[in-house]
């Protein structure tokens, strides 16, 4: 295996590598973060709703005003904004770092999701721009360093509370390292596919092809589809340390252990994945994946054992490889030359799974986090019932 991904390693430029290690840097933040969760509650004073909202209202917030921050990398200065939006990113996750009640954490977090927006979406953009040939492909790439960041984020933080300095001080590192790549990407050659200087179509003309493309019935597919696979990957992640500190009751070092096995073992399935496409269709290996994770997660759900609700997280985490990837790959393809217009309908979309994390904090509050955890079992479900037998596009 090793032998095959130095191969693959081979393949990818520099350009590459750079975008891929931003969307790095944001899943290892991301990962910390979710890892983090019971040391802020505790350091904050947080609640379960509370927790909810921090991980809903920026996300509904950035969803407003990113479609826009999409438009404008296909129609303005694609390497500006990816520039700008990463030394803002970098120093809203310093001051978070800083930050002491759960308000400076919620407006620090409103400003920081759609800085994240202009810095990684726009680079997974100008990665699908790329070679737009090969979508499918490069996502899984763009998923396989993500999922090595959720691997190496909660490492991190068990590093630096090692060491102490907590949460904070990673946040703070990694904050630091976001604007050092901004200023590498920089002295990059992105563009939006004409040149710098230039404007592809005009702002407001780009506003109604993306609105037109609403009413596709192949774009809302794959819009929902993103949305409700997101229950079983990274909302799943966020809640996973407080249910297994809060219904499995076990201490906050073995519920980051739970993590870890989640998120290793879904690094492993997201390597394999790269070599799986150049085999096999993407969505003939959704539809059997889907099935398997809707047993995988109620096995989970009901064995008492914790060792065993170990093993089948782990379970979980490997097969649901390859889900943002293909799902997202399949969304550009439906869209060729518009990867702005999928961020901007991304961000859209994702006010519907923006609500999620807000709706499992009440369900959590209300009923208890064991019981707002069957929640997710939605994610697979609606990938079973909404997946296309063959692929359709008009556009292709």
């Amino acid at each position: 295996m090793s032998a095959t991904l130095r191969r693959y390693m081979t393949r990818m430029s520099a350009f590459v590598l750079m975008l891929l290690a931003i969307e790095l840097i944001d899943e290892i933040l991301f990962g910390a973060r979710e890892a983090a969760w019971p040391l802020i509650r505790n350091d904050l004073g947080l609640t379960y709703v509370q927790i909810g909202l921090l991980t809903t209202i920026p996300a509904l917030l950035a969803n407003a005003i990113e479609p826009a921050i999409g438009i404008l990398g296909d129609t303005w200065k694609r390497r500006t904004l990816i520039v700008g939006g990463g030394i803002l990113f970098g120093l809203m996750w310093i001051f978070i770092g800083l930050s002491n009640s759960f308000t400076v954490f919620m407006l620090l977090s409103i400003i920081m999701f759609p800085a994240g927006g202009a810095f990684v979406a726009l680079s997974q953009v100008a990665l699908m721009d790329h070679n737009p040939e090969r979508h499918e492909h490069n996502m899984a790439r763009w998923t396989l360093a993500g999922s090595i960041g959720q691997v190496v984020g909660p490492i991190l933080l068990g590093i630096s509370v090692a060491l102490g300095g907590s949460w904070r001080a990673l946040f703070m590192f990694m904050g630091v390292v976001s604007i050092v790549l901004a200023f590498r990407v920089q002295r990059s050659s992105i563009t939006n596919g004409t040149g710098e200087d230039e404007e592809a179509i005009g702002f407001i003309d780009g506003l109604r092809s993306a609105a037109g493309a609403l009413r596709r019935l192949e774009v809302l597919r794959w819009l929902i589809l993103l949305e409700f696979s997101n229950l079983i990957l990274d909302i799943l992640l966020g809640y996973l340390a407080l249910y297994f500190v809060d219904v499995v009751r076990v201490s906050e070092a073995q519920a980051g252990i739970a993590v870890a096995v989640f998120t290793g073992i879904g690094l492993l399935g997201d390597a394999l994945l790269i070599p799986l496409l150049e085999r096999v269709r993407g969505l003939s290996y959704l539809r059997v994946s889907a099935v398997v994770e809707l047993i995988l997660f109620t096995a989970f759900m009901v064995v008492p054992s914790v060792w065993m609700k170990v093993v089948l997280i782990g379970l979980v985490g490997f097969f649901n490889s390859g889900w943002y990837a293909i799902l997202q790959g399949e969304f550009y393809s439906e869209m060729p030359g518009q990867g702005g217009a999928v961020m901007a309908l991304s961000n859209i979309g994702g006010t519907l799974g923006g609500l999620f994390p807000l709706i499992i904090g009440f369900l959590a509050e209300r009923f208890g986090l064991n019981v707002a955890m069957w929640f997710m079992l939605l994610g697979p479900i609606v990938l079973i019932v909404g997946l296309p037998r063959v692929r359709i596009s008009s556009t292709k």
